[in-house]
């Protein structure tokens, strides 16, 4: 399986109403120093419909200011949409975050 692949059956995981950050993900597919190619992974999502990229924030909390399917302001949509509470474009990881 491609570290791409790895990336998004991860990203199928996280339930309804959590995010991640792109350093949780690399290590928890055995790439601690990856965080960089979760961030190239999540831009070329082939199914955005169903691999919820938008879920992935940094590792302060922030949206992508460059979210790759319509730009933050859809990012906090669809957090939103999920009951997350996004203020300043950030999330607050102690209360959203999933731990793999």
């Amino acid at each position: 399986m491609s570290f791409f692949e790895k990336v998004y059956l991860l990203l199928k995981t996280i339930p309804r109403g959590k995010v991640t950050t792109y350093g949780d993900i690399a290590r928890a597919i055995g790439a601690p120093k990856s965080s960089r190619a979760v961030g190239y992974a999540l831009h070329a999502n082939p199914d955005p419909q169903n691999i919820p990229c938008y879920k992935v924030v940094n590792r302060e909390g922030y949206l992508a200011p460059s979210f790759a399917f319509g730009g933050e302001d859809v990012q906090k949509a669809l957090l939103e949409s999920e009951g997350i509470k996004v203020v300043d474009h950030k999330v607050d990881l102690e209360k959203y975050r999933h731990e793999f």
